[in-house]
């Protein structure tokens, strides 16, 4: 580690493909180091060359939400690598089985909840809590958790899918009792709806672009230390509930 490296550092989860790339990229050219989680190794690296490419800083580390040791072990490569972390975007998540009506929620499937779950809710407080050490050394810390707007309970847009809907609204919910419990901390916590965006997660049918998905992600990781604490948005505002 360079002691004398003042350069901001953020951690994006599910950062190889995606939305989560798209998060990475924007933060690179914000002029942070980016830390690439991902399980794959090598589509991980490959994303790391690819930011690099790009000319942003990013080095890969190793991480499956699912995993309270791969958690821990994520912390302390980002902690060797830097001394701290400034940003963690919460990105990975998961949708589900949805066949043989898999999240119907009257033939609901419970291992399939409980999948969706470990990693779109257990896996967010996982590394979260894991890196949150890392974070207080920081100035200006900042957590991005990416939701959906499936998980308000005001819009209930989008298909039935009572796995994946349900997850966002619990991690919705986990993010409002984070921003209670980091209220006199300069630890920011917001979620966010990056919208309907054109990736392997939605069959690339919407013609959204990662970029634009990423952007409201990307705002909420640099927002100033007066900036909102415990909301969701998406690009065009506040999202209800």
């Amino acid at each position: 580690m360079d002691p004398v490296n003042h350069k901001k550092t953020a951690l994006v989860t599910g950062a190889n493909k995606g939305i989560g790339f798209a998060i990475a990229q924007g933060l690179g050219a914000a002029g942070f180091t980016v830390a690439v989680g991902a399980r794959d190794d090598v589509r991980r690296e490959e994303a790391v060359d690819r930011l690099r490419a790009a000319g942003a800083d990013a080095f890969g580390v190793a991480l499956d939400v699912t995993s309270d040791e791969s958690a821990a072990a994520a912390a302390r490569t980002v902690e060797r690598t830097t001394g701290r972390l400034d940003v963690l975007v919460n990105n990975a998540g998961i949708a589900g089985r949805v066949d043989a009506g898999a999240q119907d929620p009257a033939t609901l499937d419970l291992d399939v909840v409980r999948a969706v779950l470990d990693t779109n809710v257990f896996g967010v407080v996982r590394v979260t809590n894991a890196v949150l050490p890392l974070l207080r050394r920081a100035t200006s810390p900042r957590i991005v958790n990416v939701s959906s707007n499936m998980g308000s309970l005001t819009l209930r847009t989008g298909p039935v899918m009572a796995a994946y809907a349900p997850s966002k609204s619990m991690l919705n919910s986990i993010t409002a009792q984070y921003a209670r419990v980091l209220a006199d901390t300069n630890v920011i916590i917001n979620a966010c709806c990056p919208g309907y965006v054109a990736t392997d997660f939605t069959g690339f049918l919407p013609d959204r672009t990662p970029e634009l998905g990423a952007a409201v992600a990307v705002r909420l990781a640099t927002l100033p230390d007066d900036g909102p604490r415990g909301g969701f948005f998406d690009d065009e505002g506040v999202v209800p509930w």
